[in-house]
């Protein structure tokens, strides 16, 4: 089957089309054939050989950690999923014609292949970091990149719990962020000072933009507790928490895609690109200034 395959590590130049095995659903998994691919940050660090420290990659190596498809093939023991059925989920070498899953949930017919692919990595990322942080109504959440997938969900959740969200974006999402019911502003010099002009206390900080904001957010803060990052490994160094392990839920996924086909909260998608332009597509997440998911289809 053809596939987005890189055979050496390097820039998003070295991803090209080729062939690989098809994959076989094994117990408690389905195969699905692939609409929609979601391209991530991580597909980036994982191609340029920056996680080979923490996990080997296989060569040649296959992208792609959520999809959208059509079930054409369902393991042993698994019930409640036909072949035919529309389901999204997480997904290991996702960026192909065929990829296997192991955790999905039905996709309504009011929602795309595109649309669907882009919820499973921000809605579990999300909720992690809700729990982590364990916001209340009535407490002021700060949230670096408010208008990007994880950091616009995350907005749009807390908000509607009752939680004071104040956003950092550029100039050009000021707009996105203040339409989810967040009060944005602008990153950069002078944050401290804007922040505290919008609120005189800060409650919690969420980072997901890994943009060199940490210490301006332990100062807002008055502390590193309560402060989360999502993104920057300088987290280690100034004793701020750093979450990247995933904790993937049907039942999650299954109650943002609820939220998303009923329309409220919404993951913007920014670009559809073909397959065979996944290295185009990994380099525009790799700029961070996508205004929303960057999704391949074959």
């Amino acid at each position: 089957m053809r596939a987005a395959v890189f055979d050496q590590f390097g820039g998003p130049e070295v991803l090209h089309l080729g062939e690989v095995p098809e994959p076989e659903a094994g117990p408690g998994q389905i195969r699905v054939r692939v609409e929609a691919v979601g391209v991530n940050a991580f597909d980036g660090k994982v191609r340029s050989g920056a996680m080979e420290a923490v996990f080997r990659t296989q060569l040649p190596g296959v992208p792609g950690l959520e999809v959208a498809g059509v079930v054409d093939q369902v393991g042993a023991d698994v019930v409640g999923v036909t072949t035919g059925d529309r389901v999204t989920g997480p997904a290991g070498r996702g960026a192909a014609e065929l990829a296997v899953l192991d955790l999905w949930a039905p996709v309504p017919d009011t929602l795309d292949a595109p649309q669907a692919a882009a919820l499973p990595v921000v809605s579990e990322t999300s909720r992690r970091a809700l729990r982590i942080l364990d916001v209340k109504p009535g407490e002021t959440l700060l949230v670096h990149g408010a208008s990007g997938g994880v950091g616009g969900l995350v907005t749009q959740l807390a908000v509607a719990s009752g939680v004071h969200v104040i956003g950092t974006a550029s100039p050009a999402n000021q707009e996105r962020v203040a339409s989810y019911g967040a009060t944005p502003t602008t990153y950069g010099e002078g944050l401290v000072d804007r922040v505290r002009a919008l609120a005189p206390t800060v409650d919690a900080v969420l980072d997901t933009a890994g943009s060199g904001v940490l210490t301006d957010s332990i100062e807002l803060r008055g502390g590193t507790e309560r402060v989360l990052t999502l993104a920057d490994p300088a987290a280690f160094a100034l004793g701020v928490e750093f979450t990247e392990r995933s904790e993937h839920s049907a039942e999650v996924l299954a109650g943002i895609i609820d939220l998303v086909a009923r329309g409220e909260v919404s993951v913007p998608v920014a670009k559809v690109l073909p397959l065979a332009e996944a290295g185009r597509a990994q380099s525009l997440v790799d700029d961070g200034h996508t205004g929303g998911k960057v999704v391949l289809v074959p």
